[in-house]
């Protein structure tokens, strides 16, 4: 039990759009004013363990707003074709403009650690009278280092406004980017020609590059601000892999291996410096993943080490495998730290031949 909720962690964690996830892309009719701009949305698995699926709703009417966009996600495991949950939810925006666009957040009911896959349909819309952008958002200060920390301002001047909200949507470096996560503020009430300032500090995906900035209220909307995030004040290379074999239990090394026969997998990691400076010392766990080479790759099996840097230097890391079929195999490495976040680039891959 312990290797599967493992392998079902790691498969999420270590790979941009996770293996473990498949996301589908239903459109029923390619002429709807309204579609998903992503046939494959971001999928991840948040603290809490309920799995969330992001993307982008488009409006590709040039005169019409839209309004009470409906979406659906069903949430499937590995074996039965009846989905575990099926959650309905709506864009970010509850008015989307003419050629405009909208992101949108849903989230599992439960922390299944079952759901593997999701599939995201559209159910529907409404026409809308459209919201004129009497909001204005901008950043006074943004900062990474363990957490991302942001402060803005919300002005509005066009009239007294309920259930303002300001949003923050992440994306990473792909093009076109892929929306990682939503935040979002709520500011309730603002009067007319009112500053609000707004703050927002939590733990970010560390592949996200820049973000959204934009806003809404009862009446209103704002522009979108395009915001890059500096680079983190905490060095993420601390570490460096090298040195990956594979040996037999009296330490020689290995080229082939054998089916049911065990092997030590080795590597060497160095570190620069220490992540905390005051003890000198860094926490971290080393990964290693088998995948069974072909189109898809199959992960085979995860092992970890759970080891503690102090000060400088070198260490090796062992972890144990039993194959357990024939076939092409490639290892990868990896080391985090506490907070699953990557402190060293990934490993170099070593292919492997069991018979």
């Amino acid at each position: 039990m312990m290797k599967v909720i493992l392998c079902s962690f790691l498969v999420l964690l270590l790979i941009p759009i996770s293996q473990g996830f498949s996301q589908e892309y239903y459109d029923n009719a390619p002429t709807l004013t309204v579609s998903l701009q992503d046939e494959s949305p971001f999928v991840y698995q948040d603290s809490e363990g309920h799995t969330v699926v992001v993307g982008i709703v488009e409006n590709n009417n040039p005169l019409t707003p839209v309004t009470n966009v409906k979406i659906q996600v069903n949430f499937y495991d590995d074996f039965d074709p009846t989905p575990l949950e099926i959650v309905q939810g709506n864009t970010t925006l509850e008015v989307i403009a003419p050629n405009g666009k909208s992101t949108y957040s849903i989230r599992s009911q439960t922390p299944n650690p079952a759901i593997t896959e999701a599939s995201v349909s559209l159910l529907g819309f409404d026409s809308s009278v459209e919201k004129q952008k009497g909001l204005t958002v901008y950043s006074t200060d943004v900062f990474l280092d363990k957490s991302f920390r942001f402060s803005g301002v919300l002005q509005n001047g066009g009239a007294p406004s309920s259930d303002t909200k300001v949003h923050l949507a992440f994306y990473d470096g792909f093009e076109p980017p892929r929306i990682l996560s939503v935040s979002t503020i709520e500011l309730g009430n603002v009067d007319l020609n009112t500053d609000v300032s707004f703050e927002l500090d939590e733990e970010i995906d560390s592949r996200a590059v820049g973000f959204f900035l934009f806003a809404e209220s009862s009446v209103f909307i704002s522009d979108l601000v395009d915001i890059p995030i500096p680079e983190s004040r905490i060095p993420d290379k601390l570490i460096t892999i090298s040195g990956v074999s594979v040996e037999d239990s009296n330490g020689n090394p290995l080229s082939e291996l054998t089916v049911g026969s065990p092997v030590n997998i080795k590597s060497k990691t160095w570190i620069q410096f220490a992540a905390d400076q005051e003890s000198n010392e860094t926490a971290y766990t080393y990964y290693v993943q088998i995948k069974e080479s072909g189109e898809s790759p199959y992960v085979e099996y995860i092992g970890k080490f759970d080891g503690r840097f102090i000060g400088t230097g070198e260490e090796t890391q062992t972890i144990d495998w039993i194959p357990t079929k024939s076939g092409l195999y490639f290892i990868e490495t990896f080391v985090w730290d506490r907070n699953n976040i990557p402190i060293a680039e990934q490993g170099p891959f070593v292919l492997i031949i069991v018979k």
